[in-house]
């Protein structure tokens, strides 16, 4: 049975096996963490915003703590091995991206093993972290019945309604 770092392990748990969008997903966390100087999120100050719904989205989310309940995990569907980590109240950010073609020359146990800089293009950046999470009333929508936060809901024939019953 193969060993893992405990750290790894608990990401294995939680996605369910191990692949190759883990192992991206950890690497870039534990480059995150170490470069920004942090650990794992207990509340809100690290955020997280990842490009792709890979999965590493999952081993990024374990490794820094960042959910979206807590708002400090960005989902941005632009279909990249991208992540973008940032301290709230710091304006330095880090924009870690996969290099083309490293997934096309490596076995996953490659990648756990790859210096960083053959594995990722790392670039701190001036950025500003978002604003930490928001709470907002939630309303009912006219038509569903169903709650829906205040700033998701439109106007339709001049009822507030969730955005399902608006494209409807």
């Amino acid at each position: 049975m193969t060993s893992y770092p405990a750290d790894l392990q608990k990401v294995i748990n939680f996605h369910g096996h191990l692949c190759p969008g883990v192992l991206i997903g950890y690497r870039a966390s534990l480059i995150a963490l170490r470069q920004l100087g942090t650990s794992r999120s207990v509340d809100e100050e690290l955020v997280a915003t990842v490009y792709t719904s890979s999965c590493a989205a999952d081993a990024v989310q374990v490794m820094t703590g960042c959910t979206f309940g807590k708002g400090n995990l960005i989902f941005r569907d632009l279909g990249k091995h991208v992540f973008l980590f940032s301290k709230r109240g710091e304006s330095q950010s880090l924009r870690i991206a996969l290099r083309y073609g490293v997934l096309d020359r490596e076995a996953a146990k490659t990648l756990l093993d790859m210096p960083d800089d053959m594995l990722y293009k790392i670039d701190r950046l001036e950025v500003e972290p978002p604003p930490p999470a928001r709470i907002y009333p939630i309303i009912q929508c006219s038509i569903c019945g169903e709650g829906v936060m205040e700033p998701r809901a439109r106007m339709k024939e001049g009822k507030l309604v969730c955005l399902e019953c608006a494209e409807n």
